[in-house]
């Protein structure tokens, strides 16, 4: 079994997936959250799927990572 490097250029959800770990607190659970939306608008047609990450990206840049409290 051979695994190829994932095209993270044009598959960006990947690195921001990473980029939410790094962060910390809220910040994977907020990506989450704009994946759930950005999907169901794929899915309904209102958004193209290479947009997604556009998306997601946005709003994880609108909404700062917050320590989580347990």
């Amino acid at each position: 079994l051979e695994f190829e490097h994932p095209d993270t250029a044009t598959f960006r959800c990947l690195d921001l997936a990473y980029q939410a770990l790094a962060a910390g607190g809220d910040a994977p659970a907020i990506l989450n959250a704009a994946n759930e939306i950005a999907v169901e608008a794929f899915l309904a047609g209102s958004l193209p799927f290479l947009a997604i990450a556009d998306l997601i990206e946005a709003v994880l840049n609108a909404l700062p990572a917050e320590s989580v409290r347990t």
